[in-house]
């Protein structure tokens, strides 16, 4: 039962209205809550932690493909990580066009299907590089004949069976590559209205470059979302294979960006000089022409270098590195 004022509680409260001690603006405002938006179309399944996990897995992933898949396509392969969203699954299939590389694939135990989307030019480079060619992508797309999808297929179960080492942290689970679809109005393989990770892997086979999207349902995901955490994912490596663990490290802090910047030279002038200085006064620094400039990492001298341009911008050439016992 809601609580009740007394009658000297109310005379009290008209006086401090009356007497201007209570505003009743600030007491509207004060009471007023703060309303997030939700979208119920799209609910938070997946938390920044565990897209973050997920792109560790699939970036362990990247480097099974870039080491393996060179010895069937006799070509160098380079692989990235683009992107992690998440979003609904009819989001994702309502922007494919014909002709779509989709392979279903299976994760048992875990119930249910992922799907790997592989750009059809990538998989024109495929057929191309196993047929003695020289791996080029077509002009003008068109639909893949049966014995392309034959030969795409055989690289997808490559693929697929790659996954098998990447999840093991989290759970040992069979990929298998359970058909390919190449007709996006035949792409319904999760509900339309399933919440879905999505990890956007950039892949290059020489000149050729496209994209790889693999589509995670959170149904899938679900029994192991707990240890879909980096916490969890490092300790468990750590644990199984300690030499992995630091490759991974050593790989993560590698991609981390760092600030560089290259100290021209410096100059003292007094404060009148300054005062009038206008625009094409010059100011003479302490760095003659040919003489090296400080490279600093952060606000470490790391590098000398020599000043210069390259494509049409400045540039440094490094000369000189400099160590911390030489400091």
């Amino acid at each position: 039962m809601p609580d009740v004022l007394s009658q000297d509680e109310i005379d009290n409260l008209l006086k401090a209205l009356s007497s201007g001690e209570l505003d009743v603006d600030e007491m509207k405002n004060g009471e007023e809550k703060q309303v997030k938006n939700y979208d119920f179309a799209r609910p938070s399944k997946f938390s920044k932690e565990h897209l973050r996990t997920l792109e560790i897995i699939f970036e362990h992933f990247g480097r099974l493909l870039a080491t393996n898949l060179p010895a069937y396509l006799r070509k160098s392969v380079n692989v990235d990580i683009v992107n992690s969203e998440v979003v609904i699954y009819s989001e994702f299939s309502n922007a494919l066009s014909n002709p779509v590389l989709l392979g279903v694939v299976s994760m048992k135990p875990l119930a249910g299907n992922m799907v790997m989307e592989i750009a059809s030019n990538l998989g024109f480079a495929f057929v191309d590089r196993l047929l003695g060619g020289a791996g080029a992508a077509l002009d003008k797309e068109r639909e893949f004949s049966e014995i392309e999808l034959s030969i795409i297929e055989r690289i997808f179960s490559i693929c697929v069976n790659l996954l098998r080492e990447p999840w093991e942290n989290v759970i040992k689970v069979t990929p298998r590559l359970e058909r390919i679809e190449t007709n996006s109005q035949f792409a319904q393989i999760i509900s339309p209205t399933e919440t879905i990770a999505i990890i956007t892997i950039n892949l290059k086979i020489g000149d050729v470059e496209g994209l790889v999207n693999v589509c995670l349902p959170f149904t899938l995901l679900e029994p192991v979302m707990d240890k879909l955490n980096t916490k969890f994912w490092f300790a468990n490596m750590q644990e199984k294979d300690p030499k992995l663990y630091g490759d991974v490290i050593e790989s993560t802090i590698s991609r981390t960006k760092v600030p560089v910047k290259t100290l021209l030279g410096e100059s003292k002038i007094n404060v009148s000089d300054f005062i009038n200085l206008q625009v094409g006064d010059i100011i003479k620094i302490d760095k003659k022409v040919d003489q090296e400039l400080d490279v600093y990492v952060g606000n470490i001298k790391k590098f000398k270098a020599l000043p210069g341009y390259f494509e049409d911008k400045y540039a440094v050439r490094i000369t000189d590195v400099i160590r911390e016992e030489s400091e």
